[in-house]
């Protein structure tokens, strides 16, 4: 597909969450692999069985779930093109015929049957649904008894005052009143305390699944607190943390001067290069069975 023609969610996956930076590229891929696998291996996937991938971007999941043997993939997605990247790419790969396609979000999954699947699972996709009891009502729904549903899910919450302390885990001289200016911008789209990327946690994700009822549960958290990695510049700037909100250079674009962004460009740029920062973040994986 011509990038013209992406959808938001198409063009975050294929550009906007690298920056155009192939080493950030490759880096991100390697660990989405591995985050596929823990997913997976959770799920406890056997052959033949029916795997619903819930939000399925370009199909990182499903077609892993494939290449183990699963009977049939249904991809389900909000974004028709991330479906039809899915589907040519079945095409490409000889697997169509164990493929289906549904233009569905998380808490509305109406065009799969009741009892129908065995297994369900997510990578980042619970954290953009606001109504999260009801996607876990719908999880639930579509499972067979004793289907599971493996869950990962990053906990935003962790470390977001500590993000805010300088600008983005970098803490340069003379840049405060120029980072409470580009903040205004994302908390604009994002409200910390309303958002739904933002109004979770772990202990949320937890309560829902069982209420919903899933039983037994397992949770477990990944927090990190790690030094960032040297990056260039300029993929910095082109890079989107999700969706939702701009780039970096589109936020300086929108509410810095010329010389503003010319002196966050002089004390940050460094920093970024030489990786003189902190990396936060957390991951929530939750499996489960449907009673």
């Amino acid at each position: 597909m011509a990038s013209a023609a992406r959808d938001r969610w198409a063009e975050w996956l294929a550009e906007r969450r690298f920056g155009g930076d192939p080493e950030v590229r490759a880096e991100m891929l390697a660990r989405l692999a591995e985050t596929r696998d823990r997913v997976l291996d959770r799920a406890r996937l056997r052959t033949g069985e029916t795997l619903l991938d819930v939000g399925c971007g370009e199909g990182l999941i499903g077609f892993g779930a494939l290449e183990r043997g699963a009977g049939t993939v249904i991809f389900g997605d909000v974004s028709t093109d991330l479906l039809e990247f899915c589907r040519e790419a079945a095409t490409e790969l000889g697997v169509l015929d164990r493929c289906r396609f549904v233009e569905a979000p998380a808490d509305d999954l109406a065009q799969v049957d009741d009892e129908s699947v065995d297994v369900v699972a997510t990578r980042s996709v619970l954290v953009y649904v606001e109504a999260k009891d009801v996607a876990f009502g719908e999880l639930a729904r579509v499972l067979r008894p004793g289907g599971r549903i493996s869950v990962w899910e990053p906990i935003n919450r962790f470390g977001a005052e500590e993000r805010r302390r300088g600008f983005l885990g970098y803490r340069a001289e003379g840049i405060d009143e120029l980072a409470a200016k580009l903040w205004v911008v994302y908390e604009e789209i994002q409200p910390p305390d309303g958002d739904p990327m933002l109004d979770f946690d772990e202990r949320d994700l937890l309560r829902l699944a069982e209420a919903a009822g899933f039983f037994p549960l397992r949770l477990t958290l990944d927090a990190r607190i790690e030094e960032t990695a040297p990056r260039s510049w300029e993929g910095m700037l082109d890079t989107a943390s999700n969706p939702n909100v701009p780039t970096l250079r589109e936020a300086m674009e929108d509410v810095l001067t010329p010389e503003e962004r010319e002196l966050l460009t002089e004390r940050l740029r460094p920093l970024v290069e030489a990786g003189g920062g902190e990396w936060r973040m957390a991951f929530a994986h939750l499996s489960g069975t449907r009673r």
